[in-house]
């Protein structure tokens, strides 16, 4: 969650379910967030995972976090 708010501090994710359908978070917001993602959890999401639905909302996200850990 600090990943995002660091990224776009105006939006609640907790209340936003569509960030990528309702194009909420643009192209660079993406980017940042997935590079903040695999520094942080030092992991390297790859192009598989980087589809709308895995980075729609928070639960989705974290999701795709625990594939990419458990992988």
């Amino acid at each position: 969650m600090k990943i995002l708010t660091g990224t776009r501090p105006d939006l609640d994710f907790d209340k936003e379910e569509k960030l990528i359908d309702h194009k909420v978070l643009d192209s660079f917001d993406i980017i940042t967030v997935i590079g903040e993602i695999n520094d942080v959890f030092d992991i390297n999401l790859n192009a598989a995972d980087l589809l709308p639905e895995n980075f729609n909302n928070v639960h989705a996200i974290w999701k795709t976090i625990q594939k990419a850990l458990n992988s």
